[in-house]
């Protein structure tokens, strides 16, 4: 398949094996990922809508890799939470136009905004709280998310969510919007993770003060990592808006000073890497 104009990778699924993934990132904390012969988008957020509705404090400080009309060929569509750079009517319309076959997996309130834009006759789904087979070789598995909190509805449902991706032997973990929890650990306490995106934009009280949801530090993500034995780290949630941003020079400093026990990886928007079990 010939690259999209806007240079997004094309699908490559048909040519890993069994056990890698590959993957690119589209900023905040979006991700298009293909294994196994399907193709995954996680937390797409391909326009302006934030600023739109809230502000231009609130501008992207990054370009949009890709239009969310140029992401075809996606089997499914995977959402963490209904925060509007999370769950982005703007990027959803056009991609399930683009991607007629798509099936959803996404908490209570990202289905009802599913619903409110006209996407509720797709396919649509309830986190997994048990692994899922999505193909042959390909799994995932919703894991408890705090943003800032844990919550749950009535039913029992996770308001907030990320995502165990498995992929042969190679797990990936998507930690959507959180901070650490005991509940989290307790969730992956079985788990050999290979690849973490955990979010590092941090809250604390002049951004509580400003209405901005924060997420973990870089310091506590660094050890959520190390308690959790992931092999690498994908700081995710810093590049975006100018008010809930982290400087990359000081995530990188942070890992060289303390070294801590496993790789850093940065992935900008639209980078792409390989992943596979050593």
């Amino acid at each position: 398949m010939d690259l999209p104009r806007s240079g997004l990778a094309g699908i490559r699924s048909s040519g890993l094996s069994n056990g890698m993934m590959f993957l690119q990132a589209l900023g905040q904390a979006g991700f298009l990922v293909e294994a196994a012969g399907r193709r995954l988008v996680i937390d797409p957020y391909l326009s302006d809508s934030v600023a739109e509705q809230f502000g231009p404090a609130l501008e992207r400080q990054i370009p949009i890799v890709v239009s969310p009309g140029e992401l075809v060929d996606v089997q499914w569509i995977l959402l963490t939470h209904a925060h509007l750079d999370h769950t982005d009517p703007a990027t959803l319309r056009p991609l399930a136009a683009a991607s007629p076959q798509a099936k959803f997996i996404a908490p209570y309130e990202s289905r009802t905004v599913l619903a409110n834009i006209g996407l509720g006759h797709r396919e649509i789904y309830a986190p997994p709280t048990e692994w899922l087979e999505l193909a042959p070789g390909l799994a995932i598995r919703a894991v408890p998310a705090a943003h800032t909190e844990l919550e749950r509805d009535a039913a029992g449902e996770c308001r907030y969510v990320g995502y165990l991706l498995r992929a042969g032997a190679v797990v990936v973990y998507h930690a959507g919007d959180t901070i650490p929890h005991p509940e989290i650990f307790a969730n992956l306490a079985d788990e050999c993770i290979d690849w973490a995106f955990l979010p590092v934009n941090e809250r604390n009280f002049y951004r509580d003060r400003d209405g901005i949801v924060g997420n973990m530090s870089v310091r506590e993500a660094f050890q959520m990592a190390a308690d959790l034995g992931v092999r690498t780290l994908v700081p995710i949630h810093w590049d975006l808006f100018a008010p809930n941003c982290t400087p990359i020079a000081e995530i990188e400093l942070l890992h060289q000073l303390e070294r801590p026990p496993f790789t850093l990886e940065i992935l900008p928007a639209g980078a792409t890497r390989e992943i596979r079990k050593n």
